[in-house]
């Protein structure tokens, strides 16, 4: 039988299934960094585990390909998951007209909340495998570019759910420095998007 562990080619789904089995413990923990908690309370890791497991199983040509490494090809699958997931769960909450705009609820403007969506789908796929269109793939890049800092603190703002006290808490930075910081960096993501649109 093939050793999955020194090939990438798998003959059957069973095969295919034992090297997910086998690695299931590094995947759930793939998930588990990246899920963040706002998701986390609506679903468990395990649920996107599952759900990559399908995916996996139904895209055995995918795995075969010359040259794929087959557990990347698994976070990458784990990446769409979460997002799928973030949309679904998070961001449609996000979106209720009941809650209100502000820094902390991130941009003010009516057609905001796309970016952010945008944004979140940027922030947590690291690879540009999934990149749906131009501009997630431009903004990825974008965010590439940014300081650590700057990243952490728009995945703490936007990913986790963070407010900006907490963020700021965490830091060592004042709130009004944190919202600062978020308010001239979404700008500056938006000013590039629009010159690459």
């Amino acid at each position: 039988m093939l050793n999955p562990e020194q090939s990438s080619r798998f003959v059957s789904k069973d095969e295919l299934g034992a090297f997910i089995e086998s690695h299931r413990r590094q995947l759930l923990s793939y998930v588990d960094r990246n899920i963040g908690p706002a998701l986390r309370s609506r679903l468990e890791p395990e649920d996107i585990f599952q759900e990559v497991t399908i995916a996996a199983l139904g895209s055995l040509d995918q795995f075969n390909a010359e040259g794929r490494d087959p557990f990347r090809l698994l976070c990458q699958l784990a990446e769409q998951r979460i997002i799928d997931a973030h949309r679904h769960h998070v961001a449609a909450q996000k979106r209720s007209a009941s809650r209100e705009v502000s820094i902390d609820a991130p941009v003010g403007s009516s057609d905001g909340f796309g970016f952010i969506d945008l944004l979140v789908a940027s922030i947590t796929s690291a690879s540009q495998a999934f990149s749906k269109d131009q501009k997630e793939f431009r903004l990825q890049q974008a965010i590439a570019e940014l300081s650590e800092e700057h990243r952490d603190i728009l995945q703490m703002r936007f990913v986790e759910g963070m407010a900006t006290k907490e963020i700021a808490d965490r830091v060592g930075k004042s709130d009004g420095a944190i919202r600062v910081l978020l308010t001239r960096t979404v700008a500056h993501l938006q000013e590039i998007l629009k010159i690459a649109g």
